[in-house]
């Protein structure tokens, strides 16, 4: 990052508007609360922004607009964002806070700069300026309702940066925009991107230096989600792409589980006549660890819509799909069917986890009122109750908009808890609007929700019964891995370290960690009723403390975890949300470790890629006295043979300092217990 010259004759053109008092000057800057980070807003011709960070550019001066036409019989068409007129601007110091009973923290701290242009047109853009990043969004003060044809939302970086890109792939029935939102990470400078393919986000643009800069939208509602495409017209830069509204449908995509799109409109969305659009974010991190711990989507997400939360209950799930209900020591036909599920309650309350998920399967593909004859659902309800062990059904998306109301009453009912809602596969205008719509009737019927082939965009604060969302290219993907030339075509436990400081920036992810067969990468192979796991036993325990999951699965089979009980004892005890997080350590695709805290017991834990690593945890975090520390780490031949670990007991206090060991694809996690 060179230092930038545009500071100069920026803060001059904003001192000019303060001296004068011309509403209509050019320029204008917000700076951070620290002071460090500056946004420089242009409106001259059209409207830009740019930042810089301690006199270092960290995005080059990008246009924002909106092209639209009115809903009426005219349909005018309107631009916002050129020939700007500001009539009115304010700015303004914000500090506050706000809790959030099921995230990684219990509190957290919204302190910012804001900077709002009232502009002639109806419209305004609202800034803020945070330590850790920049953000704008528009607000639409119109008549009537708009028609949104385009928007207008540039990234132009200095240098030719390298990057860290989650393409889309893998496209529904064909669909450019009908993607389930699962995406390694591709590697390479900004000018070597695939020049017609999509991005989605968060999305990370190294500026050296340690320094890195993440693109990201938040608070999407009623609005499609953001992808990125680079900017074949500029340099080193990006610019954002939409769905457009769909206009038509049709059943498709894997197994017939998608709603398809095939025919869009020439628009993005219809909005109303007054509304908000979604932030536009760049995080700003000079270390590693401060995207490891980021609350942004947080902050700019929709406040929360619930009255009463009490009846949320996050927590841990026996799952079955991963497994393929492989249970032995039985006397009866694993499957699905109810003395399987029996089973797997039973499994949930010997190790105290709240629910079990009953996955695709339980009723007939067309209707979640038709289930199969196999499975008894008023049978394991009272059984789950029984045994204080809740349970979640899954369904289609497709299914669960088609008589929601009657559908979420009929099994709140019966006692079943809540839903895991799998294959959206898009993110325009009405699959948005859906999101919230079956959030607030699943509230209204008191059922927790767990997305699937959606990411979270900020409804995960407005909806907290909305316990995780996918999103993410998880423990799944071991069971259909590719073999080429006696590697694996991807690289887990190199995403394993990407992930928390990239997806999990958006919010939880349900990643459903947990397998007991444990390979190293020699000897990993695919095994779909069988499966197993990239790295060591000790990485999978090291996900249940890394990974944001206010709910989190357990996703190898009831048997083998009665016959790693020691292992199974310990993740079943770690927290799914917590008081207090700390990033201690890490570095994007490398490693990674954190500490969180809850109810005073703290948990922390380590993860790398295929390096073997040493590294120090600081208990600093520690409060005075002694501590036990329950600690699993890898084998010393784990290198060889993955499942290998050892556990220790010992005391410690504020200010020890661990010196750990993680084998190539290794971990390392304790569970830290004030001593009495």
């Amino acid at each position: 990052m060179r230092h930038s010259l545009l500071r100069k004759a920026f803060a001059a053109g904003f001192l000019f508007c303060l001296l004068t008092g011309n509403l209509w000057a050019q320029d204008y800057r917000l700076a951070s609360p620290d002071g460090k980070l500056n946004i420089y807003i242009d409106t001259a011709e059209a409207l830009t922004w740019s930042i810089e960070q301690d006199g270092n550019t960290i995005m080059l001066p990008s246009a924002i607009a909106l092209k639209a036409r009115e809903d009426g019989p005219n349909h005018k068409e309107i631009t916002l964002g050129t020939s700007v007129k500001v009539s009115k601007a304010s700015q303004n110091e914000v500090r506050t806070s706000f809790e959030t009973p099921f995230y990684k923290r219990a509190t957290v701290q919204d302190h910012y700069n804001q900077l709002l242009l009232k502009c002639k047109g109806g419209y305004s853009v609202e800034f803020r300026a945070y330590d850790d990043g920049a953000a704008y969004r528009f607000i639409l003060e119109q008549r009537k309702p708009l028609f949104i044809e385009q928007e207008v939302a540039e990234f132009n970086f200095e240098e030719d940066y390298h990057a860290f890109i989650p393409y889309v792939n893998d496209n529904r029935g064909g669909e450019r925009y009908c993607y389930s939102f699962e995406s390694y990470y591709d590697e390479c400078k900004l000018s070597a991107m695939k020049p017609d393919s999509l991005a989605i986000t968060p999305f990370m643009v190294d500026l050296g230096n340690g320094h890195k800069a993440v693109i990201m939208d938040a608070g999407v509602e009623n609005y499609p989600g953001m992808f990125l495409l680079r900017n074949n017209d500029k340099p080193h830069a990006l610019t954002a792409a939409f769905a457009p509204y769909p206009l038509e449908e049709t059943v498709g995509g894997h197994n017939r589980l998608n709603l398809v799109p095939t025919r869009r409109a020439d628009y993005l969305a219809h909005t109303d006549a007054r509304q908000t659009l979604p932030w536009r974010v760049i995080l700003v991190s000079e270390k590693d660890t401060q995207l490891a711990d980021n609350d942004m989507a947080q902050r700019l997400a929709p406040v929360c819509r619930l009255t009463d939360t009490s009846w949320i209950i996050p927590g841990k799930v026996a799952w079955d799909w991963w497994n393929t209900c492989n249970l032995t020591g039985v006397d009866f036909k694993a499957g699905m069917n109810t003395p399987t599920y029996k089973a797997y309650i039973d499994f949930a309350a010997e190790n105290h986890l709240e629910y079990i998920i009953i996955d695709e399967g339980w009723s007939s593909p067309e209707s979640l009122m038709d289930v199969i004859p196999e499975i008894n659902l008023e049978e394991l309800t009272a059984y789950g109750n029984q045994k204080h062990v809740g349970i979640i059904l899954w369904s289609s998306w497709r299914n669960a908009v088609k008589d929601t109301d009657n559908t979420f009453r009929h099994y709140s009912e019966l006692g079943i808890k809540g839903f895991k809602i799998d294959f959206f596969d898009r993110d325009d205008q009405p699959v948005i609007r859906s999101l919230y719509e079956l959030a607030q009737k699943a509230a209204d019927y008191h059922l927790v929700l767990d997305y699937h082939g959606i990411k979270p965009a900020g409804i995960q604060r407005a909806y907290p019964n909305i316990l995780n969302f996918e999103g993410v290219k998880g423990l799944e993907n071991a069971k259909w891995e590719p073999i080429a030339n006696g590697q694996t075509l991807h690289d887990f436990p190199r995403y394993d370290v990407s992930a928390p400081y990239l997806r999990m920036l958006a919010g939880p992810m349900d990643y459903t960690p947990g397998a007991t067969i444990n390979a190293t990468r020699s000897t990993f192979r695919a095994i779909n009723d069988h499966p197993m796991s990239q790295g060591t036993r000790v990485h999978q325990m090291a996900m249940y403390t890394l990974f944001e999951a206010p709910l989190q699965m357990l996703a190898d089979s009831p048997s083998k975890y009665r016959k790693e009980q020691e292992c199974t004892d310990f993740i079943a005890k770690v927290p799914t949300v917590f008081d207090e997080t700390i990033a201690l350590d890490g570095k994007v695709g490398e490693y990674i470790c954190l500490a969180r805290c809850k109810d005073g017991i703290w948990y922390a834990a380590a993860m790398t890629n295929w390096n073997p690593r040493q590294c120090i945890i600081d208990l600093s975090f520690l409060s005075e006295g002694e501590y036990e520390a329950e600690i699993f780490s890898d084998g010393i031949n784990a290198d060889r043979e993955a499942t290998d670990y050892r556990r220790d007991i010992r005391t410690v206090k504020a200010g020890d300092k661990l010196h750990i060991e993680m084998a190539s694809g290794g971990g390392w996690t304790a569970r830290i217990t004030p001593k009495k």
